[in-house]
C-alpha cells in the first residue's frame, strides 16, 4: 500500500467558509436543476408507466451526449482555476474564446448524431414496441437543446473556475421555473397550450435551456466585470492553448460519456426486465440525483480550489483541503439521506399516485441511500484527481471502474436474473471502486508538479 509523505503534506489555509463560498451556489443551482427532472418524472409518472420509462432512457441517452461538452467544460474550467491561480487574467479569456471554437462545431456534431441516429441506434436494444415510441418522440424535441446546454457548460466554466458561482445559482433556478411552467403545459395541454404528453417534457426543457443561456449572456455583458479578463475578444487563433485545452479535456470528456453510456445500457438492460422495473428505477434515479445534490457544488468546488493551489504552488495543501471538502460533503449529502430515510413514501409519491410502484420502489430507496453516503466522499477523491491535471489517470480510473461495474450489473441481471433492489446494489461497487483507485492514487503524490 503506497504511503503518504506526510512531511511533504501541510494544513491548509483554504477555510471552510472559503469552500462553501464556491460550493453553496451550485448546490442551490443543483436544487433547482434537480426540480427540472423531478417535475420531468413526477409529471411523466401521471401520464403512464410508458411514457415514465422512455423518459428515463431518452433522458439519460441525451445526458450522454452532452457529457462530452460538459467534460470539455469541466477541463476548460480547471486550466481557468489554474491561471486564476497564477494571476495571468488575460490567458483567461482567451481559454475561453478557444473552448467556443471546439464547443460549436462539437454540438453540430452531436445534435446530427441524436436527430438523425438515435432511433437507429436505440431500438436495436430496446424491447418495447410502445417504449421505442415514446423515445423516439423524447428524442426529436430535446436534440435540440444541445446547442444551448454547450454554451452553458462554457459559462459554467469560467465562472466556477474564478470562483464567482453565484450566478450558476441564478441560471438553474430561471431554468427550472421555466421547465416547471411548460411541463405543466405542454404534457397536459393547460393554458391553450397543446397537450403533447412525453413530448412536451422535451420542449419545455429545450426552451429552459435557451432561457439560461440568455441569462449567461446578459448577465456577462451588463453586469459582471468581464473586462480584466478579455473575455470574448476573438483576436487570435493559438494553436497551441487550443490543443492544450482539448488535452487536459478529451480525457474528462472520455470518462463522462463512458460514465452515462454505461448508465444507458443500465437502463436498457432493465427495460428488458419489464415496464414496471424501468419505472421504478426511472423514479430511483431521480430520487438518487436530488440524494446527491450537495456533492456537485463540492465536487466542482474540489476540482477549482485544487487546481488554484496547484497554480498557486501550493500542491502541499492538496490534500488536507480534499478532507475538508470531504467533510462537509458528507455532511450535507447525509442531511439529504436521513431526510429521505424519514419519510421514503412521502418521497416516493412525488413521482407517482401508483401503489403498486410506490411499494416496489421503496426498497430501492435504502439501497441507493446508501450508495449516495459512499459516493459523496469517493467523488470528492475522483474531482481532485481531475483537479491536479491528470485527468488521463481520472480517464482510467473511471474506465476500470465502469467495467467491473458493467460487468456486475450485466451478471446480476442476465445470470443471476436478480430482482431490481439487486440490480441498483451496482451503485455500492461503482462507488467503491472509484473511490479506493481515486484514494491511493492521492496518497502515492505522483501528481505533485503536474502542468495544465
Amino acid at each position: 500500500m503506497p504511503q503518504l509523505n506526510t512531511s511533504y503534506v501541510f494544513k491548509t489555509d483554504v477555510k471552510y467558509r472559503d469552500i462553501w463560498k464556491i460550493a453553496y451556489p451550485i448546490i442551490l443551482g443543483s436544487i433547482a436543476q434537480n426540480l427540472l427532472n423531478i417535475t420531468d418524472t413526477a409529471f411523466l409518472g401521471r401520464v403512464g408507466e410508458i411514457e415514465l420509462g422512455a423518459g428515463a432512457i431518452g433522458g439519460v441517452y441525451y445526458f450522454a451526449i452532452i457529457m462530452l461538452g460538459w467534460g470539455f467544460g469541466i477541463g476548460t474550467q480547471i486550466i481557468v482555476a489554474r491561471r486564476n491561480g497564477e494571476k495571468d487574467f488575460p490567458a483567461i479569456g482567451r481559454t475561453i474564446d478557444h473552448g467556443l471554437y471546439f464547443m460549436v462545431p462539437l454540438a453540430i456534431l452531436m445534435f446530427s448524431l441524436m436527430k438523425f441516429l438515435s432511433d437507429d441506434f436505440l431500438f436495436v436494444m430496446m424491447k418495447s414496441e410502445e417504449v421505442k415510441q415514446a423515445t423516439s418522440e423524447y428524442i426529436n424535441w430535446r436534440a435540440y437543446g444541445i446547442f444551448f446546454a454547450f454554451i452553458n457548460f462554457l459559462f459554467r466554466a469560467f465562472y466556477v473556475g474564478l470562483g464567482k458561482t453565484k450566478v450558476i445559482t441564478y441560471t438553474t433556478t430561471l431554468m427550472a421555473i421555466v421547465n416547471v411552467v411548460l411541463d405543466y403545459c405542454l404534457i397536459f395541454g393547460h393554458f391553450g397550450f397543446p397537450e403533447m404528453g412525453i413530448a412536451g417534457a422535451a420542449l419545455a426543457s429545450m426552451i429552459a435551456e435557451s432561457t439560461a443561456t440568455l441569462f449567461f449572456i446578459v448577465y456577462t455583458r451588463f453586469v459582471f466585470s468581464s473586462k480584466p479578463y478579455h473575455l470574448f475578444h476573438f483576436k487570435q487563433f493559438d494553436p497551441k492553448l487550443y490543443f492544450r485545452i482539448i488535452r487536459v479535456s478529451l480525457p474528462i470528456m472520455g470518462q463522462n460519456f463512458l460514465s452515462l453510456a454505461t448508465w444507458l445500457i443500465f437502463f436498457l438492460l432493465v427495460e428488458k426486465m419489464g415496464e414496471r422495473q424501468l419505472a421504478v428505477s426511472n423514479i430511483i434515479r431521480s430520487f438518487y440525483f436530488v440524494l446527491m445534490m450537495p456533492m456537485w457544488g463540492f465536487a466542482s468546488a474540489t476540482s477549482t480550489l485544487v487546481s488554484f493551489l496547484m497554480g498557486s504552488k501550493r500542491d502541499n495543501e492538496v490534500i488536507s483541503l480534499v478532507y475538508k471538502v470531504m467533510v462537509l460533503c458528507l455532511s450535507g449529502v447525509g442531511f439529504m439521506v436521513l431526510l429521505g430515510l424519514l419519510f421514503p413514501h412521502e418521497v416516493v409519491r412525488i413521482y407517482t399516485n401508483d401503489p403498486a410502484l410506490i411499494e416496489a420502489s421503496l426498497p430501492v430507496v435504502y439501497i441507493v441511500s446508501l450508495a449516495a453516503l459512499m459516493l459523496s466522499a469517493t467523488f470528492i477523491f475522483f474531482n481532485a484527481v481531475s483537479g491536479t491535471g491528470k485527468t488521463l489517470v481520472s480517464f482510467l480510473i473511471e474506465v476500470i471502474t465502469l467495467t467491473l461495474y458493467l460487468g456486475y450489473i450485466w451478471f446480476i441481471i442476465v445470470v443471476y436474473q436478480g430482482n431490481i433492489s439487486t440490480v441498483w446494489t451496482s451503485e455500492w461497487v461503482y462507488a467503491t471502486l472509484l473511490g479506493s483507485m481515486s484514494f491511493f492514487y492521492l496518497k502515492s503524490g505522483k501528481w505533485r508538479g503536474s502542468v495544465v
